[in-house]
């Protein structure tokens, strides 16, 4: 069978689907169509823009409560470079060009600034594009995602944290297999991925199935495995260079002073709470809250306390 084709992205729902250039690429991004306004009517252009990234092996879908469950704002949830139904060029997956996409994406969709939300992978970019482009930032909220600095202390130091995260860095440094594992037996790997740090109250249920059917399909669309892959790359191999060194300092020696909300799912065993705990140095005013009962997709997992939570934040940020 022909790999898939990136359109299988566009899913049908209360929502448009939009193609956005920024940064010299182009963006799929899905944007909440609030009750009552017609698909055919424009953005709402006088609503603030609250922004969605996801995080590793994922797209847009992730997002699918949200965008359901966020009112009085802008809702757009994006397909970062390299995913989805969005270009896959074969570079710019280090930390200064994906703030810049974040950033190019807040101007074209024609908004000064913007709360960022995000999962994982995608909440580190929230990280750097707030530190980087404070100006574009107006608050941002992360899903296990603690500061990029504190999350490497913790794994270079705690053999829990250690544990849980550097195999899987490290396995992902390696040329060509990795694309090939992620994509044979129609995505199987990310099914496997997700279980294992997905907490067990939502694998037992149908929301659950039709997502994975979604990623494993969206894992095998031409160049995602790799530009995923590229991601993770960057994160190591970065360490090793001057200008990974230069993007950990930068975002090292700054404390963020925009409201920032940090929600984690206690059962998460992928970030521990270690790494939030040490986030608490880069963002002192922030506030972090825990989910019991819940894995590393707690947006997915507990969509409605999520999405209480952060209704909550948007109205006091």
């Amino acid at each position: 069978m022909p790999p898939p084709d990136p359109s299988i992205t566009r899913i049908d729902g209360p929502w448009r689907h939009q193609d956005i250039h920024a940064n010299g690429i182009r963006f799929h991004v899905v944007e909440a169509i609030p009750a009552g306004e017609d698909a055919a009517d424009g953005p709402p252009m006088a609503r603030p823009l609250v922004m969605l990234l996801h995080g590793f092996g994922s797209f847009w879908w992730t997002w699918r409560h949200q965008l359901r469950g966020l009112t009085g704002v802008r809702v757009v949830a994006v397909d970062l470079r390299g995913y989805g139904g969005s270009d896959k060029p074969p570079r710019g997956y280090d930390g200064w060009t994906l703030a810049g996409d974040t950033a190019g994406l807040i101007r074209a969709l024609g908004h000064s600034s913007a709360t960022l939300v995000g999962h994982a992978d995608g909440g580190l970019v929230c990280w750097a594009t707030a530190l980087l482009h404070p100006r574009l930032v107006r608050a941002i909220a992360l899903v296990s995602s603690p500061h990029p600095a504190a999350l490497r202390n913790s794994a270079l130091t705690r053999a829990d944290q250690g544990r849980a995260l550097l195999p899987w860095l490290l396995r992902y440094q390696l040329p060509f297999w990795p694309e090939r594992s992620l994509t044979r037996r129609d995505g199987a790997e990310i099914e496997r991925l997700v279980r294992s740090r997905a907490g067990a109250n939502w694998q037992a249920g149908e929301d659950f199935s039709e997502t994975i059917g979604h990623l494993r399909t969206a894992i095998q669309i031409p160049a995602a495995a790799h530009s995923a892959l590229e991601y993770q790359r960057w994160a190591v191999r970065s360490q090793l260079r001057s200008e990974g060194r230069r993007f950990m300092k930068a975002l090292d020696l700054r404390t963020l002073h925009i409201p920032l909300l940090h929600l984690r799912g206690d059962d998460d065993p992928y970030v521990l709470a270690d790494p939030v705990a040490k986030t608490r140095r880069y963002a002192p005013q922030g506030r972090y809250v825990s989910l019991p009962g819940v894995g590393h997709f707690a947006h997915e997992e507990a969509p409605d306390q999520v999405n209480e939570q952060l209704m909550r934040f948007l109205s006091s940020s």
